[in-house]
């Protein structure tokens, strides 16, 4: 698989949010029934907020699903997802979590849920986080806190854990992972250092920090651009005689050749108009967003159009096909977890906090990505 860091797209982000309360503690919820599923949940899911950093400014959102199996005993696992931005409802309904939404079908004026028996909650306590702040449900308290980074991010989130299992002191002997997937996969090792040395400087509580996962994750961002020329070579995009003369001509550096090399730009421009009707995130899918280049000089990253939903403008109910008439467009089915996720009965039942909802536009011009 391709791996672009685009490739994970927000669920609902688009809650640049304030507290009605300068004081605020950690709340815990737990969720019998959800709007969408039929009678009350064969699992214990938890919903609520931490707060973290200076003056706890950033309140987290978290859903945390006990293991099914033995939750005395198995580990407990923290799951970020990519962007960096996007809402872990993602995971919740489409990767690792207990719960699938049934295309198509809708309950309770929502689309309907079922339950995932490949759920990772099967064998482990599964901590679901929207961070950093301003993802998904959770929110900062002042502006200064709104403006983050990669190692900003790492440290709150780190800070959630520990604070989450002097909360859940049940938890604090099992065998702790942080995972994440796509852009997580920059944040991750940084966070489980963190844990790590808060240990050896005797922060509490002690946690029993094991290592770390990731899914398809983002590792190096250069590496990561370059590595999909010679990805699109292997699997037939290009021709060889054209890998062959951009890696003569650009020496293997494509994600930030340099610009003066007029014969590697060439080359570069010829290899990003012959995949430009191609989907770089899933090759045999359509291309149903506007085309990206394979690999960019001069830039990294990967900029891609980023969903966001406003609570002034829902999304219609969906149907069981695709928005796009006759093409078959995966990110389509995302929508189906942004309807959920903005509908006041799921978020009364989740027991999000009642907050003031900023303009998208306001979200971007204030938020670093």
């Amino acid at each position: 698989m391709m791996h672009t860091v685009s490739s994970l797209i927000p669920i609902y982000v688009g809650f640049l949010v304030w507290a009605t309360s300068t004081t605020l503690i950690a709340s815990q919820t737990i969720v019998k029934s959800l709007p969408g599923y039929p009678g009350p949940l064969p699992f214990k899911l938890e919903t609520g907020y931490i707060g973290v950093g200076e003056d706890e400014a950033v309140q987290l959102f978290y859903y945390f699903v006990e293991s099914e199996g033995n939750p005395d005993e198995d580990p407990l696992i923290i799951w970020l997802a990519g962007g960096p931005g996007c809402g872990t409802l993602r995971a919740f309904f489409y990767e690792i979590g207990p719960m699938q939404i049934r295309y198509g079908n809708y309950m309770d004026n929502v689309p309907a849920l079922q339950l995932d028996p490949n759920s990772w909650t099967k064998v482990a306590n599964v901590i679901y986080l929207d961070a950093p702040t301003l993802t998904g449900y959770s929110y900062t308290k002042n502006s200064e806190a709104i403006v983050s980074s990669d190692t900003s991010s790492a440290e709150q989130t780190a800070e959630f854990l520990r604070k989450f299992v002097k909360n859940h002191p049940r938890f604090l002997k099992n065998p702790m992972y942080v995972t994440g997937i796509s852009y997580s996969g920059i944040i991750i090792p940084i966070i489980t250092e963190e844990l790590y040395k808060g240990n050896e400087e005797g922060l509490e509580p002690i946690v029993n920090i094991q290592g770390y996962m990731g899914g398809n994750p983002l590792t190096d961002k250069t590496g990561d651009i370059n590595s999909r020329f010679e990805y699109a070579y292997r699997v037939a995009l290009i021709s060889r005689e054209l890998y062959e003369e951009t890696q003569n001509d650009c020496q293997g550096d494509y994600a930030e050749a340099n610009s003066n090399k007029l014969l590697c730009m060439s080359r570069i421009d010829e290899v990003n108009k012959r995949v430009g009707h191609i989907n770089i995130q899933q090759i045999l899918d359509p291309d149903c967003d506007p085309a990206t280049n394979l690999v960019r000089s001069g830039n990294p990253i990967i900029s891609g159009n980023r969903k966001s939903l406003r609570a002034t403008n829902p999304i219609k109910m969906l149907p069981a096909l695709s928005l796009h008439k006759d093409t078959f467009c995966r990110d389509d089915y995302y929508n189906y977890a942004t309807l959920w996720a903005n509908d006041e009965n799921v978020m009364e039942a989740l027991n999000v906090r009642k907050v003031y909802i900023l303009t998208n536009n306001q979200m971007r011009r204030n938020r670093m990505l």
